[in-house]
């Protein structure tokens, strides 16, 4: 059984990098992710796709409120996805799911309790399928924002994956060497729609009520997208 807690041994020492590495383990050449958006997902899907890996975006995402939110980040994902030539999986949008696993953590402020049952929610459905269509190793595009607990979502994979025989969940640090900083150039190269908050309506009020106090305007659903990058 490998260490599911060290399984991106491989890149540790690599500098940014489009000739990924998979863990050791890993008998065959495919991954699964699973996708929160297209402007996290971009230079994952585009450094596994240029190190030869066999990717499938897995979008499961039911906490995204409202729904023209939703489709809009769905949308951006598959117009790159087919770019890419990436085969895409739409989930099921089965909010009233996520709503009844957020139950009594309305209150709970970003990365706390609700972040990890959502998580949770999302990877379980995640590996469920992994173990289902042949995937040893499946990872997210979640931990490369800064915004999020790097800790928190590894863990809440590498616990759904605990659940099936001879699946991994990959922690690699999309983050490192300048990782994140690729993820916003390419956002900008797609001219990719911004997202102004995590996704689900409590994370929605709470941006709001900050703006608010902060004398900004409330955030306005389908208007903000990132500027195609200037020609230098």
């Amino acid at each position: 059984m490998p260490n599911l807690s060290n399984v991106n041994n491989e890149n540790d020492n690599e500098d940014y990098t489009y000739n990924l590495k998979l863990p050791s383990h890993v008998s065959n050449n495919k991954v699964l992710l699973h996708s929160c958006c297209a402007p996290c997902a971009g230079d994952l899907m585009k450094r596994m796709k240029a190190s030869g890996i066999e990717l499938t975006i897995f979008f499961y995402n039911p906490n995204i409120h409202p729904k023209k939110e939703y489709e809009i980040r769905k949308e951006e994902n598959i117009r790159y996805a087919k770019e890419l030539n990436i085969d895409f999986i739409d989930a099921d949008y089965d909010v009233q799911n996520w709503f009844s696993v957020a139950k009594g953590l309305e209150k709970e402020p970003e990365r706390g309790v609700r972040c990890t049952k959502c998580f949770d929610m999302r990877f379980e459905r995640t590996a469920l399928y992994a173990h289902e269509n042949g995937f040893e190793i499946f990872t997210s595009s979640l931990g490369i924002s800064r915004w999020k607990n790097m800790d928190q979502i590894n863990d809440c994979g590498i616990r759904s994956a605990k659940n099936y025989q001879g699946l991994t969940y990959w922690t690699y640090n999309w983050r490192k060497a300048n990782g994140a900083k690729r993820m916003y150039e390419i956002a900008k190269e797609e001219n990719f729609y911004k997202q102004e908050y995590c996704g689900c309506i409590y994370s929605l009020r709470d941006t709001n009520d900050w703006r608010v106090k902060n004398n900004r305007e409330e955030i306005k659903i389908g208007e903000e997208f990132y500027a195609k990058k200037l020609a230098e």
